[in-house]
């Protein structure tokens, strides 16, 4: 009965989600042609309601550590990424940022047309040093911009203790344009997991990391240290097998 009870719960979320979509996601279109500022702030508030409405309806609360981490000036943010939880809440906490993300993505309806209304940094993976160079050359107008670059080192959500696939494209940006890294664990996959519809209750942890500088290091050795502090905090704060999945 309480897995029922759950996967009810669930669906009231997913028309949650559809119904800010419709109303909240296609505002940051109209407003987001004329004000990327605008466009954003809208944009954090169709955020805000989604993972507002998981607290509220789905029992997922979250505890933020670490925020006397952040830098003052905007950086490369890479993070661990489990679930579409972490997409939802990052730009909560960094005011004016963009996601580095396929170019695939703006087929979606509402939800990709919003990532290139807002000048997200969008790549074709299949272009190999090309995408690289295309992204850290956008990753340098944003961050001339003032706007805070995300990026899923991973290239894509992982299941709960599954083996990392770092990729190395947040620390060539990092490298080449000489910004440091603020690295962040998150376990949000144990609540709302990759490819799970049910939404677990429970208390999300994000850890935000000391910065790591760039100056005189390789995007190896960025990368290796960013995959080190972030793998190492996941094993703290991760329980395997905390629900049935």
């Amino acid at each position: 009965m309480y897995r029922l009870w759950l996967a009810f719960r669930s669906v009231v979320f997913w028309v949650w989600q559809i119904l800010c979509t419709l109303t909240i996601g296609t505002l940051v279109l109209f407003v987001g042609v004329f004000s990327f500022k605008a466009g954003f702030k809208i944009a954090v508030t169709w955020n805000r309601a989604n993972i507002w409405g998981l607290k509220y309806i789905c029992g997922v609360t979250w505890k933020v550590e670490g925020r006397e981490n952040i830098p003052e000036t905007p950086c490369v943010v890479m993070s661990k990424h489990q679930s579409t939880w972490d997409a939802y809440f990052l730009p909560t906490l960094f005011p004016y940022s963009v996601y580095v993300a396929k170019r695939s993505l703006i087929w979606i309806p509402i939800f990709g047309w919003a990532l290139y209304i807002l000048k997200f940094i969008l790549i074709d993976r299949k272009s190999g040093r090309s995408a690289i160079q295309q992204m850290c050359e956008q990753a340098a107008d944003r961050l001339s911009k003032g706007r805070w670059v995300l990026v899923f080192p991973e290239g894509t959500r992982r299941p709960v203790g599954a083996e990392p696939a770092y990729r190395v494209g947040g620390a060539k940006i990092a490298a080449e344009l000489s910004v440091d890294v603020l690295p962040i664990a998150a376990n949000a996959g144990e609540f709302w997991p990759r490819m799970g519809f049910i939404k677990w209750p429970g208390e999300i942890t994000v850890t935000i990391g000391p910065v790591i500088k760039s100056e005189g290091k390789t995007a190896t050795q960025i990368l290796k240290e960013t995959e080190n502090w972030i793998e190492g905090r996941m094993g703290e704060i991760t329980v395997l097998n905390r629900f049935p999945y």
